[in-house]
């Protein structure tokens, strides 16, 4: 049988590069700063927030998101999700359950554009649904409860979604190659016009 494969995004290394451009580096910013800045609360569904003021397990969970992994405090674990969001409509988070009753959950940012989809997932629990591909070319296969994986604009026809830059990025590739084709068909045109020098009085 024909072993699975995981899909892999492509153009991750370009969109990359133009997310490093004055213009596009300031977008970003300025979204993704108004987004880790904001203040934010865990509460119950459907409930305000003084219904849960007593609730030992939302005190637990706000610390946790606070301090998600010993590197990263809540705004620096937020940055770098939202970043690879915009890029290239991949936010991928890695989930580890722990033994500790006062941070059950470690999370790990990870690059996005290194997250494989393996289209042909089943739903079963024990069935690897992603893989992380690294850049010298190993894999580790993640079931459904150990990543999160946030797709921006997501769409029937691909497992991926679309980030916003990858957008701009695309549109910016169309109107330079019709430029250049525009430039070339330009300078290879023939006249139109020629000087019938017979019928020219001697």
């Amino acid at each position: 049988s024909i072993p699975r494969q995981p899909l892999p995004k492509p153009t991750p290394v370009n969109l990359r590069r133009l997310a490093e451009t004055p213009v596009a580096r300031k977008a970003i910013n300025t979204i993704k700063d108004r987004i880790a800045g904001m203040r934010w609360r865990i509460q119950r569904k459907g409930a305000g927030p003084a219904a849960g003021a007593d609730d030992p397990r939302i005190a637990i969970l706000t610390a946790n998101f606070d301090a998600p992994n010993p590197d990263d405090s809540f705004r620096s674990f937020t940055e770098q999700i939202i970043e690879d969001v915009i890029v290239g409509g991949w936010g991928a988070v890695e989930v580890q359950l722990t033994s500790d009753t006062g941070r059950p959950l470690l999370l790990w940012p990870v690059d996005g554009a290194t997250i494989r989809i393996y289209a042909g997932w089943s739903g079963s629990e024990e069935e690897p649904r992603y893989a992380q591909v690294t850049s010298w070319g190993q894999r580790v296969d993640l079931r459904n409860d150990e990543l999160l994986y946030i797709r921006l604009n997501p769409r029937t026809h691909t497992p991926f979604g679309l980030g916003r830059l990858e957008v701009a990025f695309e549109t910016i590739s169309w109107l330079l190659g019709a430029q250049d084709y525009a430039a070339r068909l330009a300078s290879n045109t023939v006249v139109q016009y020629a000087l019938w020098l017979a019928e020219m009085p001697p």
